[in-house]
């Protein structure tokens, strides 16, 4: 075991370090995504909205997050606001901003596009039939929405786990900062220590990821009949 450096793993805390680091990394994605979600919905119906202005910005903010890389967002929160403003945030923080601002984008494109797939002859006929415009979107818009939507959300969710991956970049002891530190404790004596620790780290992600795939993937199939 020791010549193919996989005891590296199991050497004091090792494996339960890289569990803690993972749990940091999930922490982080799960807050912004609830935050994303909830913003993101509000933002898909202002950009839905009939207002030359309020698509205008809304265009103006999707367009920046997508052209930005999530890096130098993180680097700009991190680093930038703390030097032009003098606000101290920790990595942590900075990194649920940053996350927060871009899924926020992502999801309010999402919910918009999703809104205006549905025919508008539905709209039409709801309403032709007597329904009111509260039972319109209770009975008729909204479930459509959301199976189109979820799908889409889950694969969003995914990318965000994975994109995490960033922060290490500005000293959030996660799952990779973890790998890191690991490593170079371990170098000298277990020269293929890295490929152990990083294929450990390939494999949690997997463990993550993959059903969330799966399961957008089940429901796309699903709900395309």
């Amino acid at each position: 075991m020791q010549e193919w450096g996989i005891s590296v793993l199991f050497e004091g805390r090792n494996f339960i370090r890289l569990l803690e680091g993972l749990w940091v990394t999930l922490e982080i994605s799960l807050i912004s995504v609830f935050i994303s979600v909830i913003l993101g919905i509000g933002m898909g119906i202002l950009m839905s909205l009939n207002s030359r202005i309020m698509k205008l910005v809304c265009r103006i903010y999707l367009e920046s997050v997508r052209i930005i890389p999530q890096l130098v967002l993180l680097f700009l929160a991190y680093f930038g606001l703390s030097k032009s403003f003098g606000v101290n945030l920790s990595g942590e923080v900075a990194a649920v901003l940053v996350f927060s601002f871009w899924g926020i984008a992502e999801m309010g494109d999402l919910v918009r596009g999703a809104l205006s797939s549905i025919p508008k002859h539905q709209y039409e006929t709801g309403l032709a039939i007597g329904l009111k415009k509260r039972q319109l979107y209770q009975y008729v818009i909204i479930p459509q929405t959301i199976r189109r939507l979820l799908p889409q959300m889950i694969n969003l969710v995914t990318r965000m786990i994975k994109t995490t991956s960033l922060i290490v970049l500005i000293g959030v002891v996660e799952v990779v900062k973890v790998g890191q530190q690991i490593i170079e404790a371990s170098r000298l004596t277990v020269p293929s220590a890295a490929l152990w620790i990083y294929g450990v780290i390939f494999l949690l992600y997997f463990i993550i990821c993959y059903p969330i795939s799966l399961l957008a993937t089940k429901l796309e199939k699903r709900w395309e009949v």
